[in-house]
């Protein structure tokens, strides 16, 4: 008899907690091999295939193209053994769950064939399907077993059906109001505040009570009138609520756009408003004459015969031999602890801008790489940015950020921190200028640098000698050969 296996969407890694459908790669009734990549999502980092660790027949899609859902949600279901070998064992239709899948107790991977690929995401395995377990509240017996709902008493929640339950199911009782509100999430938080709900009135379907998105989203198709959920649908557009956080909508404007803040521009959007909230950055900066380093670019580039050197590799290798004179700034801040955390590697993100959006590659253990090394590498990591193939562990984990403006055509910029790094160091471009060298005007190759530092982790002195040591090997490379 077969099994019928859902697979949910895994945890992929780095804090993220939902993902948006980007393209499914299998169709209900066709049949998928163990660790075939079934449905291409987007995170709030990076573009992923997302392989399914079950081989069978796929009898259930969970969401459309374009839908989000969080990290546990139900992806799809398969069914496996042998009737799944004559596509007969399963739903005929996207977004239906079956008997099987919600009720046996070998659908939930109990049986001696449900176990895991152990290959989901690199980093995360998948072992044995834990059982489902529904949640007992105060005052209600623990069922024997559960049934299968009707499907015409069903509700669906991010591609799970719900059976009908009375208006007050998601209440709680009257002394639940008095502790925590049992969220981790804090988008969770945003989404009810802007909706109006009080999390305290809810009860949430997560592990021990723990309020999900999901169980906001329910609230929010429950209380709106004639609304109902949609399994592998369209995506439905959310009520704007009348609060006074909205903006106004000006006077004689007749067609208003409004455009979800998701998926990369979402991600970039929260963490550029974290860092100005939380870290009280200041900015100096100055121009230098960058003739004598394009000079010595050009001379790496006619000696050798490999790849030809970056002004972004060089400009790196400045910013790692300067951290190694200023550790303060190669650091973070634990609000939590009130401690300041420096690290010892420098792990060096910088800026790219992509048609998703804008990213920031980290490259790992920029301080023990050449020149060379780091051009390779800036190279890969662009190519792979503007293919939509970064892992989540190479948009993670710096520890010091360098922006090129530049490549914009533009020369200054009050760079914000990428939170929670300290600092992060502005170039902008390259250009021809009036200069007095040597005591005689000339045109000179002159570059400003700005430099935006937590000032929470060192003074203005720090800070200053920072960009001062920068503009140093700007303008005499030879500088940097006290460091080599």
């Amino acid at each position: 008899m077969a099994q019928v296996l859902e697979f949910k969407l895994p945890d992929l890694g780095e804090g993220l907690t939902e993902a948006e459908i980007v393209r499914w790669l299998v169709e209900v009734g066709d049949v998928v091999a163990v660790d075939q990549p079934v449905v291409e999502v987007e995170t709030a980092k990076a573009m992923v295939e997302v392989p399914c660790p079950y081989g069978g027949v796929v009898t259930a899609r969970f969401g459309a193209e374009g839908t989000e859902l969080p990290v546990g949600a139900p992806l799809l279901t398969v069914a496996v053994g042998e009737a799944s070998e004559d596509r007969t064992g399963g739903g005929t239709g996207e977004g239906t769950d079956t008997a099987d899948a919600e009720g046996s107790g070998a659908a939930r991977g109990q049986g001696p064939d449900a176990e895991g690929s152990g290959n989901v995401l690199v980093g995360y395995g998948t072992s044995e399907a834990p059982a489902r377990r529904r949640r007992v509240r105060p005052g209600e017996t623990a069922p024997a077993a559960r049934p299968a709902p009707a499907a015409s008493a069903a509700r669906a929640v991010n591609g799970r059906l719900r059976t009908e339950e009375p208006a007050d199911a998601h209440a709680r009782t009257p002394g639940a109001a008095d502790g925590p509100v049992p969220v981790i999430s804090p988008l969770v938080r945003r989404l009810a505040r802007q909706n109006g709900l009080d999390l305290r009135e809810m009860t949430g379907s997560g592990p021990d009570g723990l309020i999900l998105r999901a169980d906001v989203e329910y609230a929010l198709r429950a209380a709106a009138p004639g609304r109902t959920g949609a399994t592998d649908g369209a995506p439905e557009t959310r009520r704007v609520p009348a609060d006074t956080t909205a903006p106004a909508v000006p006077t004689g404007t007749t067609a208003v756009t409004r455009v979800p803040l998701k998926g990369i521009r979402g991600a970039v959007a929260d963490k550029l408003s974290r860092s100005r909230t939380e870290i009280p950055d200041a900015t100096c900066w100055v121009d230098a004459d960058a003739t004598e380093l394009m000079r010595a670019r050009a001379a790496m580039n006619a000696a050798g015969g490999g790849p030809k050197i970056s002004v972004l590799a060089l400009l790196a290798r400045i910013c790692t031999a300067a951290l190694a004179r200023f550790p303060e700034l190669n650091s973070s801040v634990d609000t939590g602890a009130r401690e300041i955390v420096r690290y010892e590697g420098v792990h060096l993100g910088f800026a790219a801008q992509t048609d998703r959006g804008l990213v920031v590659p980290v490259v790992r253990d920029a301080h023990t790489r050449d020149a060379e090394s780091l051009t390779a590498e800036f190279a890969r990591l662009t190519e792979a940015a503007r293919a939509g193939t970064l892992t989540p562990a190479e948009l993670t984990g710096g520890t010091f950020t360098l922006n090129n403006y530049g490549v914009f055509g533009v020369d200054g910029s009050t760079p914000i921190i990428n939170h929670p790094e300290a600092a992060m160091l502005g170039v902008g471009r390259i250009v021809p200028r009036p200069w007095v060298h040597e005591g005689e005007l000339a045109v000179r190759q002159v570059v400003q640098l700005s430099f935006t530092f937590d000032h929470r982790v060192c003074d203005g002195g720090t800070a200053g000698g920072f960009l001062r040591y920068v503009a140093d090997c700007v303008e005499q490379p030879a500088v940097l050969l006290r460091t080599l």
